[in-house]
């Protein structure tokens, strides 16, 4: 049996890679940089534990505790310390608890009467069937209202893409909530008469999904992962071309040419507009043969999305130098707040293990679509500016006694109205080339869950073109 190709050594291609090989499937795994990962990244230092990037994923499908499960790590999987369940919002530079319920939504100083009001006929508003791309924004405010728009999704946007709520589109960046009001009509419809059919698809909701990590942080899944694909593994190899051949594909690397039965590219959208591709010519896509008769590299098109910058900035202080009580996930913040940080995740109180006794430990994020220049000021700038925002919001004092910085100039992708273009070119090229298959989070979704999924779904794929070549 040929082997398969896994360009990209990050979360989806892992999982891919790991799933394939239990499926009796060869694979090599071509990985541009010295680490595997992508941007899961742990470093403990000092009894602080540090996330380069992200620090939880979401227990939104069966599949993902299934990978833990079949990598053995049920074990060193845990879940916030249940007094941690709080998360808040910034108003008026104040953080306030966000309602746990509706009675506690009724009462809430985070929203005005009128903004309440508008969530309780949210029921009421026709649903928007025209096929419009809509941007959060407009869905947003069409259905609840522009202060709700401001103060609890534009900061969940920060929160979850770094990104702008005017640009994203429902469709594509919030799926579930476009798919919500296009079958009920109604996203409290939705969620009062949808629980029948998630439950029937073993869909998990987002809102009662369980969040973890690992007692070493989430690097732990991703050297798990390598350990069991070490031998499979290609670092410092990145791939510069792969051409169709009569019986697969042809993939050029800076260290060697060789021919596999098919490719699966995990990378990020921005090395995807990099990477040549070129098609036997009874494939090449309509699309694409318009593209190449302009002399412009098929992938190009992928450079056009967006993606900004953010730095991670994760501070330690002594317990009694924080006077908020941290209690709960963290907090987020609203555009209209002007404040330089877009949130802090309080990661000593939501997993043990993160702080030295008697301290804490706070992760911030600088950048994104709303300030994007900020991420790049030198790292002791960037902990001088979260030390003025923390010290204001959560009563900070003194010096941080810990400090970590990682910057990603590409950071998170961004689901901007019109993405479709993207997803469709993506389909095209998958149906014209043959066994020639693209996953990962500039297609499936920016969460590591989504990833993951996305990794455990395309080796089934492949694994199933491999059993059965009429299918694909």
């Amino acid at each position: 049996m040929k082997s398969v190709a896994i360009i990209g050594a990050g979360i989806t291609g892992l999982t891919a890679a790991f799933y394939l090989k239990r499926a009796g499937v060869p694979v090599t795994i071509y990985e541009a940089g010295e680490r595997t990962g992508g941007a899961i990244k742990s470093v403990r230092q000092n009894g602080f534990l540090a996330e380069f990037g992200p620090n939880t994923i979401l227990e939104a499908s069966p599949k993902i505790p299934q990978l833990i499960h079949d990598l053995d790590l049920e074990s060193r999987r845990i879940y916030p310390d249940p007094n941690a369940k709080k998360r808040f919002l910034v108003r008026n530079r104040k953080a306030i608890a966000m309602p746990s319920s509706p009675l506690g939504f009724l009462a809430t100083r985070l929203f005005s009467a009128r903004a309440k009001f508008a969530v309780l006929r949210e029921p009421f508003i026709p649903a928007r069937r025209d096929g419009a791309d809509e941007s959060v924004a407009e869905f947003v405010t069409r259905r609840l209202s522009r202060e709700f728009l401001d103060r609890a999704i534009n900061p969940l946007v920060a929160g979850i893409y770094a990104g702008d709520p005017e640009k994203l589109s429902v469709r594509h960046a919030f799926p579930r909530l476009f798919q919500t009001e296009q079958k009920y009509g109604s996203l409290i419809r939705g969620q009062i008469f949808g629980a029948k059919d998630r439950k029937k698809s073993g869909e998990i909701p987002r809102s009662r999904a369980k969040l973890f990590s690992f007692d070493e942080g989430l690097q732990v899944l991703t050297d798990a992962l390598a350990e069991k694909l070490h031998n499979e593994i290609k670092l410092n190899c990145a791939v510069e071309k792969i051409s169709q051949t009569e019986n697969g594909w042809r993939v050029k690397t800076t260290a060697d040419e060789l021919e596999f039965g098919a490719v699966i590219y995990c990378g990020t959208a921005h090395k995807l507009a990099e990477l040549e591709i070129v098609y036997g010519r009874a494939a090449l896509p309509r699309s694409l043969e318009i593209e190449a008769a302009q002399q412009r590299r098929p992938t190009e098109a992928f450079s056009e999305i967006r993606h900004p910058p953010v730095a991670s900035v994760v501070l330690g202080f002594r317990r009694e130098d924080v006077a908020h009580p941290l209690d709960g996930f963290g907090m987020l913040i609203p555009k209209i707040e002007n404040c330089k940080i877009l949130g802090t995740i309080f990661s000593s109180s939501l997993f043990r293990n993160r702080a030295p006794a008697g301290h804490v430990l706070l992760s911030t994020y600088v950048g994104g679509e709303r300030q994007p220049e900020l991420a790049f000021l030198p790292p002791e700038k960037l902990v001088e500016l979260v030390g003025e925002d923390v010290r204001q919001l959560l009563g900070v004092r003194g010096r941080p006694i810990f400090q970590h910085v990682a910057l990603y100039p590409k950071a998170i992708p961004q689901y901007n109205v019109g993405y479709g273009k993207f997803k469709m070119l993506l389909d095209e090229m998958e149906t014209k080339g043959d066994r020639l298959f693209f996953a990962g989070h500039f297609r499936d979704g920016v969460s590591l869950g989504d990833s993951i999924v996305s990794g455990v779904n395309i080796a089934g794929r492949v694994a199933k073109t491999f059993s059965n070549p009429d299918k694909k």
